[in-house]
């Protein structure tokens, strides 16, 4: 697997404040980066103007617009359906997670151990900001929850950062809302024989007065959700076509 062919991919709504910083940071990684791939999420603010301005100077920056606000798993959806790198990874257009630590999230794949990386908040390398114990405790819980349905030990399941080989993640139809993704693509990926790794990673959380977007709303229906895609959707013949064609892929690409 080549060096330069990862896509980064960034769903982003009204972060006018930090959506340049993140590009900006991802870009200079350096060789790593194949393309950046931003979709806005319809913002209102002047988060399009900002990126916009940024793809007239820069080849690797690919930028479209939604017509209206459809959630995180829309923008992404969208994104994936562009993304041509041979590894794809989620960046988070807030600065939560630093885009620094992107080579160290990757590296698992591109040295051919790991088909899936997830980047854990709660297996600190360098700093984790102190903030909300109720969210602490609501991950931990959907965490636990989810590795009893898919009999894994992941310690973070809500993580902003997953890196996936594209023939892992290239041919899942996300069918989740909003924040949802971050459920089904977990559960529906540890139903194939994809080899999935963690590493530690630092956070840099938000408060809601600096932007938080996830409520408690978000945390009942990731429940729904991992009872749905891990009872449910496996046995739809989408389900059962998706965990076929990535168990295909990775016997073809060994």
């Amino acid at each position: 697997m080549t060096q330069g062919n990862v896509s980064v991919l960034i769903p982003v709504y009204n972060e006018e404040k930090s959506v340049g910083s993140v590009i900006q940071k991802v870009l200079s990684i350096g060789g790593l980066v194949k393309e950046v791939v931003v979709v806005d999420d319809g913002s209102s603010d002047g988060t399009a103007a900002i990126v916009e301005a940024m793809t007239s100077q820069e080849p690797r920056l690919r930028f479209e617009r939604l017509d209206r606000n459809q959630g995180k798993t829309a923008a992404i959806r969208h994104a994936l359906s562009l993304a041509t790198g041979e590894i794809i990874i989620v960046q988070d257009a807030d600065l939560e997670y630093d885009p620094a630590e992107i080579p160290e999230v990757v590296a698992p794949i591109l040295s051919g151990e790991a088909d899936v990386v997830y980047g854990s908040r709660f297996l600190v390398r360098r700093a984790s900001r102190v903030i909300y114990f109720y969210h602490y405790l609501a991950n931990k819980s959907l965490t636990f929850m989810c590795n009893l349905f898919t009999n894994r030990n992941m310690s973070d399941i809500e993580t902003g950062y997953k890196a996936f080989r594209s023939c892992v993640i290239r041919p899942l139809r996300l069918t989740s809302s909003g924040f949802g993704m971050e459920i089904e693509i977990t559960v529906m990926v540890c139903k194939t024989k994809a080899r999935t790794y963690e590493v530690p990673i630092s956070y840099y959380g938000r408060s809601y007065e600096e932007g938080k977007k996830v409520g408690f709303k978000d945390g009942i229906m990731a429940g729904l959700y991992i009872l749905f895609y891990s009872l449910i959707k496996p046995l739809t013949t989408e389900g059962r076509s998706y965990i076929r064609s990535v168990n295909h892929n990775l016997e073809m690409n060994k």
